[in-house]
């Protein structure tokens, strides 16, 4: 292998374990021991990419959560007319992913949010840059819906997108303490009953 496309692999590999770790033990509880177990790296190639921990753990963000959380949310909705049905569609996708794992551990961006944020001024601005641009995703897909007469003419697009987002976090967090699958779709039929809300009448809306 070419050093090149070896240091590539190397990056991604010590990438991939840190974000495991820093989601199932938290970004203070993930050792540099633990991630390198599970790696069978070295300390020594560690260091050759990251300056230090918290180097890592901002690039598990930008690398790795961020664009895991837009491919599953916000490119979907790249050029859909009908918007509220494919949101509900994903959320189905997404509960039908879901691992008892899944549900243990909540979501990988939100728990670092709750975590990090209040101490650490660049995870929580890169945190942020993550939510701004699901929150842009969908917000663009719901206007584009207006202009195809699939949502409401009324709804406030940036209003509705901080709260569709807010009520998916907060239906994983809930699960999440709740150790329950049922409390997510419990939460999840409330959920989709607002998101039919956001469509015209069925005599307004385009066929």
């Amino acid at each position: 292998m070419p050093p090149s496309q070896h240091n590539a692999s190397t990056r991604s590999i010590l990438l991939q374990a840190a974000t495991h770790k820093m989601h199932r033990n938290g970004f203070r509880a993930a050792s540099i021991d633990s991630i390198l177990r599970k790696t069978g790296l070295t300390k020594g190639a560690l260091y050759h990419h990251f300056r230090n921990k918290r180097a890592l753990g901002y690039a598990a963000i930008d690398e790795v959560i961020g664009p895991h959380v837009l491919e599953r949310w916000v490119v979907p909705l790249h050029e859909i007319d009908d918007p509220v049905v494919k949101i509900i569609d994903m959320l189905q996708a997404a509960a039908d992913r879901l691992t008892p794992e899944d549900i243990l551990l909540g979501c990988a961006l939100n728990n670092l949010a709750q975590e990090m944020s209040p101490v650490d001024s660049a995870f929580r601005m890169r945190v942020h840059r993550v939510f701004n641009e699901w929150h842009k995703g969908f917000e663009m897909a719901l206007s584009h819906g207006q202009t195809q007469g699939t949502v409401k003419s009324d709804v406030d697009t940036a209003s509705a997108a901080s709260f569709i987002i807010a009520a998916i976090e907060g239906c994983l967090g809930m699960a999440k303490n709740a150790q329950s699958p049922e409390m997510l779709n419990a939460c999840a039929h409330t959920f989709r009953q607002f998101l039919m809300g956001l469509r015209p009448d069925s005599s307004g809306a385009k066929k």
